[in-house]
């Protein structure tokens, strides 16, 4: 009895984690994959409870054992189907699937195969049995082709092996990230925009006035040379955009790190130093190797040294902290960090927006070359603000 509280008291705490992350996710996949992940936790962790009234009542019924026949503490049963009720309202459709049966778990499990939900039912039994890992899937359902995660957890109950399947939904959460990603571009495309063709219609006003008037030639002239200036300068827009968002497939192949280290600290390291500071390349352990296009991935560091090299310009000791390591789950990461101001609160997501740039002056396209660089390899890049000050970006792979 003291075991099945425990059982009980571990599914509790692994449903009230999901319905705790639920409620904090705002729209965010990951978090929806961790609910995901809890949930599942729960029910391998009460699946044996919630099926040994059953078991109990057959064989007391085959054998007439009041013992065996006796039932749950009626707590125990209102906890129980408490359990159940939360598992029911999971806001993701799960399955667990036998040897044979594929038995829905979750109300949204059986919305997605009754009629509204996907268009061929059998083709998503098909789909979630042949599947073998975890990842994207599309479904073709009534609202048409809608992205899932799937995912895919083995356990063994009574002695059987089972597998508890999961599909998170994406396409809502997905649509939103793209809208607010082509808002944001479209604002800063038009606001560099404006800001070229404004000059130049004002210019060419005052040129057609100039035409009709005797003696304006030199400032005939210079308003010429100025719409000429402009239009440059926004051809020059156009052209760094178009480089921007082309780039060449990365081409894969092992990487020593420490011998990247080594060139990077002999290209960037002397500069440093005269300035009164120092460059730092750190190893977590040597040997370290990665999956990348080396020249793509020497370009993104790169990018990352010169925007730490432009916060820190103005100090009389910069420092610029490099360092890779193994971390959780043995993804690998590389860190860029510097002491300078840091960017400003409130702009941690613009950053990464092309032409947008917290810096007086700056291109903004340093971080934007750095994100589609590493993305490119299968990477992501972060930015995370030091306890220590400044300004820090990791690259994970």
């Amino acid at each position: 009895m003291a075991f099945e509280r425990t059982r009980l008291l571990a599914a509790a705490l692994l449903w009230a984690g999901a319905g705790a992350t639920a409620a904090t996710a705002a729209g965010s996949a990951r978090a929806w994959v961790a609910v995901v992940v809890l949930a599942v936790c729960g029910v391998a962790v009460a699946w044996p409870l919630a099926r040994r009234p059953a078991v109990a009542t057959l064989v007391a019924g085959s054998a007439g054992s009041a013992e065996l026949s006796e039932a749950a503490p009626a707590p125990d049963r209102l906890h129980v189907a408490r359990l159940q009720a939360q598992l029911e309202h999971l806001p993701v459709a799960a399955w667990a699937l036998g040897s044979e049966a594929l038995q829905p778990l979750t109300s949204r499990a059986r919305r997605l195969e009754a009629p509204g939900g996907v268009r061929d039912k059998v083709a998503l039994h098909a789909l979630l049995r042949r599947t073998t890992e975890s990842g994207p899937v599309v479904l073709d359902s009534e609202r048409g082709n809608e992205r899932w995660q799937l995912r895919r957890q083995p356990l063994a109950l009574d002695g059987r092996e089972q597998v508890l399947l999961a599909l998170v939904p994406l396409e809502h959460e997905l649509e939103t990230e793209s809208l607010l990603a082509w808002r944001q571009l479209v604002q800063v495309l038009t606001h560099e925009i404006m800001n070229s063709l404004t000059p130049i219609k004002s210019l060419s006003q005052t040129a057609a006035t100039l035409l009709d008037e005797p003696g304006t030639e030199a400032e005939l002239r210079t308003a010429l040379n100025a719409i000429a200036l402009r239009a440059e300068s926004l051809s020059n827009f156009v052209t760094t955009y178009r480089q921007v968002s082309r780039w060449p497939e990365p081409v894969m192949a092992p990487v020593d790190l420490q011998a990247l280290f080594a060139r990077l600290d002999q290209a960037v390291g002397p500069a440093w130093r005269a300035r009164g500071g120092e460059a730092s390349f750190e190893l977590g352990s040597p040997g370290l190797r990665l999956q990348a296009d080396e020249g793509q991935l020497e370009q993104a560091l790169l990018a990352l040294f010169t925007n730490a090299e432009q916060a820190t310009a103005d100090l009389p000791q910069p420092r610029l902290w490099v360092q890779a390591r193994q971390g959780r789950g043995g993804r690998l990461q590389i860190s860029v960090r510097d002491n300078g101001p840091g960017v400003p609160p409130g702009m941690e997501r613009e950053i990464f927006l092309p032409f947008f740039s917290a810096r007086e002056g700056g291109q903004g396209i340093g971080l934007t070359v750095v994100r589609q660089l590493v993305h490119g390899m299968g990477g992501r890049v972060r930015h995370v603000r030091p306890l220590e000050g400044g300004a820090a970006f990791v690259m994970s792979f």
